[in-house]
């Protein structure tokens, strides 16, 4: 029997068949995707096939080639991933400005991991109705910043509902991943989109402005008229790379790609040699500095500790 795992506990895996009904599985112990080292082999959005033995119990024993992935590094494990979703069309980074703020270097590096996986980013910045004036300033500096670079952007207010109709829009049709730091508003939003699920949502703690999760494991969402599918996925508070060559890294950031092509040597690392059309773009406010310095932390990554840090 086929289906499409829809949500994931950790434990348990509930697979929607292609029959109709949902069926609650696990895995064997010793399954282990071929040639990825993960904390959770089988992900959200995963294609499987599954069997029952005698007793009923209901077991993963293949999963379909994917299409994509967005994929992490473990926070508790070196050298092992995390699946954040599987055969997704797009994927939704909601952001804040502040309370809490949401890092350059944390959105730059799923950008990255996306741009490799060919997922299409929206980036969407949450909680604009409680941003002072300078706030907003800046949230349009970010804005305009990456829409520059080619991604598209919304601003809204989840809590209010401001701005979320035309996102919505957006969905239609679609698997979407939906993301972000812990207390960025996910579930606010989903709470708007599908008011049907009333998702638990949190304050912000007081004593370090930071998001507590609210969203303990993934699941598969379904849009109003089966129109499509968002993934909703527990908060991050970092965002490690995994799996990334050092030279591939720059196809990853769009406009520094592009000055690459005018670069003296074509294994330039873009750190210090003569001649590196990306090193002068920067000096010349074409590339961000933000971006070349989120560039810089990822190419460090070959340090094996740089990933527990909360990008």
């Amino acid at each position: 029997m086929k289906g499409l795992v829809i949500k994931n506990t950790g434990s348990w895996y509930t697979v929607l068949t292609d029959d109709g009904p949902t069926v609650d599985c696990k895995i064997k112990g010793n399954f282990r995707l071929r040639g990825i080292r993960s904390t959770n082999p089988v992900a959200v959005g995963d294609r499987v096939e599954i069997i029952t033995n005698q007793e009923g119990t209901a077991f993963i024993t293949e999963i379909e080639d994917r299409r994509n992935y967005i994929i992490r590094k473990s926070i508790n494990l070196s050298k092992q991933s995390h699946i954040l979703a599987a055969n997704v069309d797009q994927a939704l980074l909601v952001i804040t400005v502040a309370r809490p703020e949401t890092s350059t270097t944390f959105i730059d590096r799923f950008l990255a991991s996306a741009e490799a996986y060919r997922v299409p980013v929206i980036l969407t910045f949450n909680k604009t109705d409680t941003l002072a004036d300078d706030e907003l300033h800046y949230q349009q500096m970010m804005i305009s910043l990456y829409e520059t670079v080619g991604y598209e952007c919304h601003a809204i207010s989840a809590a209010t509902g401001d701005g979320v109709a035309a996102l919505t829009e957006k969905l239609t049709g679609k698997i979407t991943l939906l993301s972000g730091n812990s207390g960025v508003g996910k579930s606010t939003l989903i709470n708007c989109i599908l008011p049907d699920v009333n998702l638990r949502t949190a304050e912000i703690s007081d004593a370090h402005n930071t998001g507590m999760h609210t969203t303990t494991f993934s699941e598969m969402l379904r849009l109003p008229d089966q129109s499509g599918w968002l993934i909703d996925t527990p908060g991050i508070k970092g965002f490690g790379t995994f799996d990334m060559e050092r030279k591939e890294l720059t196809s990853y950031f769009k406009e520094i790609f592009e000055y690459s092509k005018q670069c003296r040597f074509s294994d330039c690392t873009h750190t210090h040699e003569p001649g590196c059309a990306v090193i002068k773009a920067v000096e010349d406010h074409y590339i961000a500095q933000s971006r070349y310095q989120s560039y810089l932390s990822m190419l460090d990554d070959k340090d094996e500790n740089r990933y527990r840090e909360a990008f």
